[in-house]
């Protein structure tokens, strides 16, 4: 029976072909093949129905490749499913908000790749809550109930408009309640239950870039940890300003500096190459020229004279 799919309570078995015509019309409409057919890789490793969309397709930026790439994502759906099939599963607490917070995002310029043109986004105000707060119970081995926390804020998970907006799409503009919430259930479930794997939900990962080192999971308790942010990045030091500023660091070095110390000024204000860098080790002290002797200068210059 290969090429055959079959949905999880087996009334219904098709063909690979025939489920990703009816996935392709339905419920991922718009999608590539190849994309469709890794949803339904991840639905047979899992054990899930893809007919119930268990999985997203999220194209993401991979700031390494420089393109957008579709990324399978597992819904909220799918975190739910598995618990509930753990039998140890005892409920979940109401979302519980922090105080309102009214925003204005400023306009933003950017480039639309449609017309090739440069474009103004306008302003946008935005209510929104702080923070939400979701509690997960677990029935225990020992008969007790244990219960997992897991407060999100609004500001470290709403989704952009583009990879290089701060604005917030249309649905966390629309629904930032239940966006957020979604985001704080799905983080109280993996602390709950860890041994169903880490990956972040498509609404956690919705807008981010694939490669930006903003979602580090901690494997032991599957909470979403936001690393500080990255250092700014220094300019470049051009070769015309090493070209312009070389016979400066030869007099330093002359002065008895040394190739470090013009390394580690150079780059506490900018980025060097590692040919940069080699231009500066290169340079050697200047040898000292030879005293004059007095007796030769007299004769040179009587001859200057005489003549």
């Amino acid at each position: 029976m290969s090429n055959i799919t079959t949905t999880q309570n087996n009334a219904l078995a098709i063909s690979e072909g025939e489920l990703m015509e009816v996935l392709r019309n339905s419920l991922y409409p718009g999608a590539k093949d190849e994309s469709i057919k890794m949803v339904i890789g991840y639905c047979k490793a899992s054990g899930f129905d893809p007919m119930q969309k268990p999985v997203h397709i999220v194209p993401m930026w991979d700031s390494k490749a420089r393109c957008m790439r579709d990324v399978i994502m597992p819904g909220i759906g799918s975190y739910r499913t598995q618990a509930a099939r753990s039998g140890e599963y005892a409920g979940i607490s109401e979302p519980e908000f922090g105080e309102d917070v009214t925003e204005t995002f400023p306009e933003e310029s950017y480039y639309d790749r449609d017309s090739k043109e440069n474009k103004k986004r306008g302003s946008v105000s935005v209510t929104f809550p702080a923070w939400c707060r979701v509690v997960v119970k677990r029935l225990l081995p020992n008969g007790t109930i244990a219960e997992f926390a897991a407060t999100e804020r609004w500001k470290e998970n709403y989704a952009t408009v583009s990879k290089d907006s701060a604005q917030p799409n249309a649905m966390w503009r629309r629904r930032p309640y239940a966006q957020l919430a979604k985001c704080a259930e799905a983080q109280a479930l993996r602390k709950a239950f860890p041994e169903f794997g880490a990956q972040p939900t498509a609404d956690e990962m919705a807008g981010k870039s694939l490669n930006d080192d903003e979602t580090v999971i901690d494997a032991g308790t599957g909470e979403i940890i936001k690393p500080a942010p990255a250092a700014p990045q220094l300019p470049l030091y051009t070769d015309e300003q090493m070209d312009a500023n070389l016979p400066k660091w030869q007099a330093a070095i002359d002065k008895g500096r040394t190739h470090g110390d013009i390394v580690n000024l150079i780059s506490s204000k900018y980025t060097m190459s590692e040919q940069q860098k080699a231009r500066v080790l290169s340079l050697k002290p200047t040898p000292p020229q030879p005293a004059e002797d007095p007796f030769v200068a007299e004769m040179e210059a009587a001859e200057a004279a005489e003549y």
